[in-house]
């Protein structure tokens, strides 16, 4: 039975302005050098975009990213206060919102979402 190894945790505020010290946490926590930075980077910040405009995290509310290793791969978890509406990827790649979720679908292992009374967890899995 494999074993998750916690590489780091972040604890943000709903504003855009987290969206920038996500990508230089997963930089830090990783390290320049790791084969898995650029998509793990690119999800992170294309996850916690989401919270901080589509949750009810936004406005200042909390937003927490986690790193994990697991499997030969790493982990991302982005938590938030949740929303009255369930993420999901957009049929229409033109169309405003969507497209965050697409890239991660694409980039990734695979993804999910789990929801509870305390908010939601946007997860996936970037294979190293």
């Amino acid at each position: 039975m494999a074993t998750d190894n916690l590489l780091g945790s972040l604890e943000l505020v709903g504003t855009v302005a987290s969206v920038r010290m996500a990508r230089a946490f997963v930089r830090w926590t990783l390290g320049m050098g790791h084969p898995a930075l650029e998509d793990v980077t690119l999800l992170v910040s294309e996850l916690t975009t989401n919270a901080v405009l589509h949750s009810d995290s936004r406005d200042g509310g909390p937003v927490s990213i986690t790193l994990l290793e697991c499997d030969h791969a790493i982990r991302v978890i982005v938590r938030d206060s949740g929303s009255d509406s369930r993420p999901r990827v957009s049929d229409d790649l033109c169309g405003e919102g969507g497209r965050g979720l697409f890239l991660v679908e694409e980039i990734s292992q695979c993804w999910g979402v789990d929801e509870d009374a305390a908010g939601r967890a946007v997860w996936c899995e970037v294979k190293v």
